[in-house]
This record gives structure tokens, sequence and C-alpha cells, in this order.
């Protein structure tokens, strides 16, 4: 499968009392190949899960992959902090919508149905998520 990982998936991966952590244990069984995020995600991940070592970790065993450079992107990135200012999003989602432009191909797995559901990525296209049953 080849997809993006968002905070939720990273955090209830790494935390067995999250309400979440079953399902994503059971869709890390899937995992074929590295999951692609961003920085702003393995930095919010690190501070819900009280530990960095935990999240590079995730980078060495070769589960998670950085592909995304916030520098390269910062036009898209504020054009999209602009349109979508009423959902005052983070970083991170705004980085997430911008990674789902640049890998079409890719899901997105969150536990944030609420938001990536409204975003939108090519301005019209809906952004292809994977979250856990309700």
């Amino acid at each position: 499968m080849k997809a993006i990982a968002d905070t939720g998936l990273v955090v209830a991966f790494g935390n067995r009392d999250d309400r979440h952590h079953a399902w994503a244990v059971d869709l890390a069984r899937t995992i074929t190949e590295p999951l692609l995020t961003c920085e702003a995600v393995l930095a919010e991940s690190a501070f819900h899960l009280g530990s960095s070592s935990y999240v590079l970790s995730l980078i060495e065993d070769d589960l998670l992959r950085v592909a995304f450079d916030c520098n390269r992107n910062l036009e898209q990135l504020r054009k999209l902090a602009e349109r979508y200012q009423d959902r005052k999003p983070d970083l991170a989602d705004l980085c997430l919508i911008r990674m789902s432009e640049l890998y079409p191909r890719h899901t997105l797995i969150t536990v944030d149905e609420s938001d990536f559901r409204v975003y939108r990525r090519n301005k019209r296209e809906t952004i292809p998520i994977l979250c856990p049953p309700r």
C-alpha cells in the first residue's frame, strides 16, 4: 500500500492505551513499504507519545520515511493556510494536504476524518483517506 501517515496513526500505533491502537497495529501488518510523512507529523507524534526516540526508531526501521521539504513548498503551504484559515489547520495538516498533491497515488492514513473530508488537494479534488472504523 502506498500511503502517507498522519500524526494520529503514529500515535495510535505507539500508544497501547490509544482507542485506535488495535486498528493501527492491524494496519501496520499490511504495510509493505515505508509510509511517507513530514517532519511536522514526526514532531507532533514525538510530543504526544513523549518519546522522540520511539518516533526516530520508526524511521530507522523503515516504517516511516520523511518525504517532504517545507522550504520547497512554502508558497503552496501559504496558499493552503489562507484557503483553510477558518479551520485553523496546523502545519502538519497543511504539509499532508500538499503531500497528497505531490503523491497522488498515496492514500492518507489519519484518524482526523472530519478535517480531511473537508480539505481538498489541487483546490477541488478529495483526498483519498483511510480512517479507523467508527
